[in-house]
């Protein structure tokens, strides 16, 4: 019988979506999670085998490792990031896994041995790339630039409810932002069928590149209401996002770089590799948000962790 395609961080919105992918493909699916709630709830209702237990716990990866041929590495932002990774790619190799799929940012390939960015999280997936390419594991590295559901979805979701604007620091620069379920599709598509795309790098992003205002244009056209770009202040922002709670220390170093990186125009990429592997091109911002469009109104809508 087919082993099961193994999904860490399956509670996470990319993890979540590639497992129903996959079940509903008939693939079966074994989930990792760090503890049961609604969300690992759905997925066994669906058919997925959830095993709960911590990245950095060796006993718990051999339980969920084990039996598995081939499986996706992904971890939430966390400055144990690079210990999980190396935990998971040690017993990975120990019960011969045909193929790891791990999940990076774009940002890696601006960065080198001689050259990083501020954002401890970025350099901790550099480090995990180097370290997963030398363990031997067979691996495919997909690199997303930023996320649709983070930035302008979870971060920016009350301003465009409440006052109809987009309040970010990214200044002129331009963005190419990709939605999660166009990631995890992406996947999906790879861990099907992995042979062909073993020591491959791919590097996802939106259909277009271009900057805060053409953004804000196409959320104005996807809720039929004008919503404009404001164009706030690094460091408030950064210190409304600390005292919301929200975020660790971690996390909010990540983003208020990634935010920093935005304005010096770093994120303005643009690639195919999303229609390359799965033939369907990425959700563009009016297509991200038609899909959302009831958080963008609704004054009581609650996005999930």
């Amino acid at each position: 019988m087919e082993s099961p395609i193994l999904i860490t961080g399956a509670a996470g919105t990319v993890g979540r979506a590639m497992c129903e992918l996959l079940i509903g493909r008939g693939s079966k699916v074994r989930a990792l999670v760090r503890n049961e709630d609604v969300r690992s709830a759905k997925l066994a209702e669906r058919g997925v085998e959830v095993v709960t237990g911590d990245l950095l716990d060796l006993h718990a990866m051999h339980r969920a490792i084990e039996g598995c041929e081939r499986m996706y590495f992904g971890m939430t932002v966390s400055a144990q990031y690079l210990e999980a990774t190396v935990n998971a790619a040690a017993v990975a190799k120990h019960h011969n896994v045909s193929a790891f799929v791990n999940i990076s940012q774009m940002t890696v390939s601006q960065m080198g041995i001689n050259s990083t960015t501020d954002s401890p999280q970025q350099k901790l997936h550099w480090l995990a790339e180097q370290a997963l390419n030398w363990s031997g594991v067979p691996v495919v590295h997909v690199r997303p630039t930023s996320f649709l559901d983070t930035f302008f979805l979870r971060l920016s979701a009350s301003s465009i409810r409440e006052h109809q604007q987009i309040r970010l620091p990214f200044g002129n620069g331009k963005t190419s932002p990709i939605a999660s379920e166009d990631v995890a599709r992406v996947i999906a598509a790879i861990i099907e069928d992995p042979d062909r795309h073993i020591g491959m790098i791919y590097e996802l992003t939106g259909p277009r590149s271009q900057d805060m205002n053409g953004v804000a244009e196409e959320f104005s056209r996807a809720l039929g209401r004008p919503i404009t770009y404001v164009n706030v202040p690094w460091e408030p922002w950064r210190k409304q996002l600390e005292d919301s709670g929200m975020l660790s220390p971690h996390a909010l170093a990540h983003l208020a770089t990634m935010a920093l990186l935005k304005q010096q125009n770093r994120y303005d990429r643009l690639t195919s590799d999303v229609e390359k592997v799965t033939g369907t091109p990425p959700l563009s911002v009016y297509d991200f948000v038609l899909r959302h469009a009831n958080v963008y109104t609704a004054a009581d809508q609650e996005l999930l962790p």
